[in-house]
This record gives structure tokens, C-alpha cells and sequence, in this order.
């Protein structure tokens, strides 16, 4: 009988606002994909831009993540390349680069993905699998939000789930590739100067637009890199005007 782990309880509790059907099949998802291993296809050839091939060996790291994309749809969106590059370079700046990223796409159109890796400047090795052998070996789900997974260095799965689509997926990736043992000079994180952690906009009607510039300066001894942004808005309604304060976090 399969458990769920502490990861897999939260990434629940992150769509328990969603549907009981949704819910139910989340959960049967999860249970099913927690500690599968993962199937790599022999003589997998990786390239950059889909030109030059690389002399690229999938690694035996302690974590993973392993990228699928099907043919199915727009890939651009699926993709998101920009976000992935700032994830990636988050995740290079606490782990010293120690945390492989695996693409696996079914591309069909070579000129339209060459355009799409070429104009985000994206020149990690990808694998295009137009016969589609990695999912053939292990039939992954037809839901584009459960086909990326974080893999243990057996190729288990740990978590299963887009951390680009979700943002509580990627907290989840990033929790546990942090739980993992880097020397003291990777761990340590860089500090940053804010000029100002919130500011009043006033009292402005609802179609109204208001502009805040925050500057940030790294004071530290290591690369600063600011993945995302959140935004905190505290709405009080006031004689039919709306008050909001913004909060940097």
C-alpha cells in the first residue's frame, strides 16, 4: 500500500479550495505517481536549440527535474521558457548548480520549437523525443499541470506537479531540494537593501491606475536573484473609493 508523504499533504491542502471531483482525482494521481520510478529511454541524445547536439549524460545528483511536454496544444505556453530560466538560475544560486533539469519534448515542428528556444536565448540541452519514447515507458499523465516531477537520485518521484504553472508546487520543490546538504558557502544566502517595504497609494477610484518603484540593492557577498514577486493588497472601501496598500514581501 502506497503512503503520502508530508509534500504531498500539503500540495492537497493547496487545491482544497477545488471541486470533490477534482480533489479526488488529485488524490489519486498523487497516490499513484508518489515513489514511482521513472523510466529513461536508452541512447537519449540532448542538443541545444535543436542544432548542435551536446555531449550530455543525464547525471545521478541527489535531486532531479525532470520537464515533459506533449505535442498537444501551444507549446510556447506550456513551456513558459522565461520563468523556467529565472527558476533555474534560483535554483543554480542556492545549490551550486547541483540540481539537473531534464526537457523531454514531443516536438514535432522543429522550426517552430527552434524559434521558441532561440528567441528566449534558453540554451540548456533538451531532448526532443518525437516518438515520444519517455512517455511510452511510463505513460505519464494526460494532465500538462502532472507532467513535470522532482526526482530523488534513483529517479523516483518526490513531488509531482509544474512548479511554473503553480506557485505552491514550486514551494514544494524548493523545501525539499533545501533539505538536501550543500557546503556552508552555497547555503548562505545574499542580503538586500530595500529603500521602502511598503507604500500608501492613497485614496484612488477603482479604474484608477497608481504606480510604486521600490529599489533593492544587493549588499551581500553572493549573486541576488528575485525569481518572483508577490504582492500583498489590503482593499478597504471608502465611500466608494478604494484605499490600497502594498506590501513588498
Amino acid at each position: 500500500m502506497k503512503t503520502i508523504n508530508l509534500h504531498c499533504i500539503l500540495f492537497l491542502l493547496f487545491i482544497s479550495c477545488q471541486g470533490d471531483k477534482k480533489k479526488e482525482d488529485v488524490v489519486r494521481l498523487v497516490t499513484e505517481w508518489q515513489g514511482k520510478k521513472i523510466i529513461f529511454p536508452e541512447n537519449t541524445v540532448f542538443t541545444r536549440y535543436l542544432t548542435d547536439t551536446t555531449d550530455y549524460r543525464i547525471p545521478e545528483s541527489e535531486y532531479k527535474v525532470l520537464v515533459y511536454v506533449d505535442s498537444v496544444g501551444c507549446t510556447a505556453c506550456k513551456l513558459q521558457l522565461s520563468r523556467w530560466k529565472e527558476l533555474i538560475a534560483y535554483t543554480d544560486s542556492i545549490t551550486g548548480g547541483n540540481i539537473p533539469f531534464l526537457f523531454f519534448l514531443q516536438a514535432k515542428d522543429y522550426r517552430e520549437m527552434r524559434y521558441i528556444l532561440k528567441s528566449n536565448s534558453f540554451d540548456i540541452p533538451i531532448c526532443v523525443d518525437p516518438e515520444d519514447r519517455l512517455n511510452k515507458l511510463n505513460r505519464f499523465p494526460s494532465d500538462v499541470s502532472f507532467q513535470t516531477f522532482l526526482l530523488d537520485k534513483e529517479n523516483k518521484v518526490v513531488v509531482v506537479g509544474n512548479p511554473i504553472h503553480n506557485p505552491a508546487v514550486r514551494e514544494l520543490y524548493l523545501q525539499q531540494i533545501g533539505r538536501q546538504d550543500y557546503p556552508q558557502d552555497i547555503q548562505t544566502k545574499s542580503s538586500v537593501w530595500v529603500d521602502a517595504t511598503n507604500v500608501d497609494m492613497g485614496v484612488f477610484g477603482k479604474s484608477e491606475m497608481k504606480q510604486a518603484v521600490f529599489t533593492l540593492q544587493n549588499i551581500g557577498n553572493t549573486p541576488l536573484v528575485i525569481v518572483d514577486v508577490a504582492v500583498v493588497s489590503v482593499v478597504e472601501k471608502i465611500n466608494t473609493a478604494i484605499k490600497t496598500k502594498v506590501l513588498l514581501l
